[in-house]
C-alpha cells in the first residue's frame, strides 16, 4: 500500500512538473527607449534591463540577495581574498553556436580595462593585478589588495564573444545594436522609439524559456501605458502610485491583472551641477533640502507608496545609517542658510538676488515619469515660497542621458539610480568618476569621501564595512550633493495569464525565464 502511495505522489509530482507550457509573448511597457546593448557600455536602467535577458555573468544575485554562480559552476576565493578561481560551466554555447570558454572572459576582461573603451564601469577590474586562463574552463584573478566588492563585480558587465568582437571597436560596430550573449533570449528586433523583440534561445544552458518572446514596447507617456495595460496591449507595466491606489482596484481589473507592492532598490533624488556657480556652497544646496516637504511628495505623489530618503541606501539594509542628519521641512532654517550665504532679496521682486543676480535655474527631469514630473512641481511650488525661481524642463530618455547628462550639460536634475545588494559607490561619489562617462556628472569631490570608499572596497569584516559606509552617510548628509528625496515602492503590475511569478527580496523578474503561460490562456500564437 505503501509504494503505491509513492507511486501515486512521485506520478502527480511528474504530473505538476511538466504542467508548464511553452510559448506566448510577454508584453513589457518601457518609458524610454535602450541606448545600447554591450552591459559594460551602457548607464541607463532600460538598457541594462533588456542587455539582463541577453547576457549572463559569471555570478548572480540570488532572489535571496547571495551571490551565487551563473557562468561559472563555483568559485573559490582565497584566504586573503586577493584570488579568485572561477570554474565555468561546460557546454554553453553563445546564441550563434560558438561555445563559450574562459577565453571570452579573459577577452571581456581586457576590453573593459583599455583606456580606450568608454566603460562607467572599469574601476573595479583595474584593481586586478593579473588575469590568468588556467584552462578551457577555469579563470583566475588576482587583486593588488583586498577588494569587498570583487565577486559582485564579476556579472555580466565583462563576458562578451571573443570570436565576434575581437580586433573591433565596439563603439563603431552594430553589435551594440545587434547583441549575441549566452542568456535565456536572444536578439531578434529594435526599432528605435518602438520596441524592442527578445527570442527564446534554445539551447539556453539553463534550459529554453517557457516564453517564446520577450518584447519591449517603448511607450513614453504613463498614461498611454496604462490605456495599453488595460486593453491588454501590454501585459507588464510599473504603476504610478495614483494608478496603483485609485485606479487598479475594480473587480474587472483585478479579474486580468496582479498587482505587487516592495519597497525597490532605488532612490529618486533632486541633483545639483556642482560647477555651476548658484550650488558651489553647501549652505544653499542644505537651504533647498529645508524648503522641500519630502512627506508632502511621499503623500501627495506617491500617496504614500514610499520613504523619506536620507542618502544613497534604501533603509532596509545592513549598511544603512538609521541616524544622520536629516532636513525636515523648515522654510525658516532655509532662509536663514540662503541669507548667510549671502541670498536676500534687494529689489522686492520677491526672488533672492546676490550680485545682482536673481537665484534662478532650470531643473531637468526625463520625459514619461509622472512621478519626478509632479515631485519637480511640488519643489517649484516650495522655492518660490522663498524665494527660488525653478524652471522645469522635461526630456526625452535617450536625449536626455546623451546630450545632457554625459555632456554635463545641466544646472540641476530630478533623477533616480538603482541601488544594489552591495554598498560599494565608488562608481558614482569617487572623484575619478567625474570626468565622462564616469557616473560622477554631478562633480562631486570629497576627500574624506575618496579615502572612505576606497578603504570600503578594501575591507571584509562587516562590522568594519558598516561603520566607513556610516561615515560615508554622514558626509553626504552633510555636504548634500544631492537632495535626497525618496525610496519609492516597486509597483509592477502583470498580467494573471503569466505563472511562475515569485516574489521575494529581490524582486520579481530573476526567474523570468521560467514564467509561463497555460496553452488555454496564451495570445500570441506565434512560434
Amino acid at each position: 500500500m505503501r509504494k503505491l502511495i509513492l507511486i501515486a505522489i512521485f506520478c502527480l509530482w511528474g504530473t505538476l512538473a511538466q504542467a508548464q507550457d511553452y510559448g506566448d509573448a510577454l508584453v513589457i511597457g518601457s518609458i524610454g527607449d535602450a541606448s545600447i546593448l554591450i552591459p559594460m557600455l551602457a548607464t541607463d536602467a532600460a538598457s541594462h534591463e533588456v542587455a539582463g535577458l541577453i547576457f549572463n555573468g559569471l555570478v548572480k544575485y540570488d532572489k535571496n540577495l547571495n551571490l551565487v554562480g551563473d557562468l561559472a559552476e563555483r568559485f573559490e576565493i582565497s584566504d586573503d581574498g586577493q584570488t579568485i578561481t572561477f570554474y565555468l560551466r561546460k557546454g554553453v554555447k553563445w546564441q550563434d553556436g560558438v561555445e563559450f570558454t574562459a577565453e571570452d572572459v579573459l577577452f571581456g576582461f581586457k576590453l573593459i580595462t583599455d583606456p580606450k573603451t568608454p566603460s562607467a564601469y572599469a574601476g573595479d577590474f583595474l584593481e586586478v593585478d593579473k588575469a590568468e586562463i588556467l584552462d578551457k574552463y577555469t579563470f583566475r584573478v588576482h587583486y593588488k589588495k583586498p577588494f569587498a566588492p570583487a565577486l559582485g563585480s564579476w556579472g555580466n558587465l565583462v563576458v562578451l564573444p571573443k570570436h565576434l568582437l575581437e580586433g573591433k571597436d565596439i563603439t563603431k560596430i552594430d553589435f551594440g545594436r545587434h547583441p549575441i550573449g549566452t542568456g535565456p533570449f536572444k536578439f531578434k528586433e529594435w526599432k528605435t522609439q518602438e520596441k524592442i523583440v527578445l527570442k527564446a534561445y534554445e539551447n539556453y544552458f539553463k534550459g529554453r524559456p517557457y516564453l517564446n518572446y520577450v518584447i519591449f514596447r517603448v511607450i513614453p507617456d504613463p498614461t498611454t501605458m496604462f490605456m495599453e495595460l488595460k486593453a491588454e496591449g501590454i501585459d507588464w507595466m510599473g504603476l504610478t502610485p495614483l494608478q496603483y491606489a485609485r485606479k487598479t482596484n475594480s473587480p474587472s481589473f483585478l479579474s486580468k491583472f496582479r498587482k505587487y507592492k516592495y519597497l525597490s532598490f532605488s532612490y529618486t533624488y533632486l541633483g545639483y551641477n556642482l560647477r555651476h556657480p548658484l550650488f558651489k556652497d553647501k549652505r544653499v544646496r542644505q537651504a533647498i533640502s529645508y524648503a522641500i516637504d519630502k512627506k508632502e511628495i511621499i503623500k501627495g505623489v506617491l500617496y504614500g507608496l514610499g520613504v523619506v530618503a536620507t542618502g544613497p541606501y534604501k533603509p532596509d539594509t545592513w549598511f544603512y545609517n538609521p541616524n544622520v542628519k536629516r532636513y525636515p521641512y523648515n522654510p525658516k532654517k532655509a532662509l536663514e542658510l540662503l541669507h548667510a550665504a549671502g541670498w536676500r532679496d534687494t529689489d522686492g521682486d520677491g526672488i533672492l538676488d546676490k550680485d545682482g543676480r536673481p537665484f534662478e535655474f532650470t531643473v531637468l527631469t526625463n520625459q514619461g515619469n509622472t512621478s519626478r514630473l509632479l515631485t519637480a512641481q511640488i519643489i517649484q511650488y516650495r522655492l518660490a515660497q522663498i524665494g527660488i525661481k525653478m524652471h522645469i524642463r522635461t526630456v526625452e530618455w535617450t536625449a536626455f542621458i546623451k546630450e545632457f547628462i554625459d555632456k554635463r550639460r545641466f544646472e540641476a536634475v530630478i533623477l533616480g539610480w538603482t541601488t544594489s545588494p552591495e554598498p560599494d559607490l565608488y562608481d558614482i561619489w569617487h572623484s575619478s568618476k567625474i570626468k565622462p562617462p564616469g557616473l560622477n556628472f554631478i562633480g562631486y569631490k570629497n576627500p574624506e569621501v575618496d579615502r572612505l570608499l576606497e578603504e570600503g572596497r578594501r575591507t571584509f569584516d562587516k562590522e568594519k564595512r558598516q561603520k566607513i559606509y556610516y561615515r560615508f552617510q554622514e558626509i553626504l548628509a552633510e555636504d548634500q550633493p544631492y537632495t535626497f528625496l525618496y525610496v519609492p515602492m516597486a509597483l509592477p503590475c502583470i498580467h494573471k495569464r503569466f505563472h511562475g511569478i515569485e516574489p521575494a527580496p529581490i524582486g520579481i523578474s530573476y526567474n523570468l525565464e521560467r514564467w509561463w503561460v497555460p496553452k488555454s490562456q496564451q495570445k500570441y500564437l506565434i512560434p
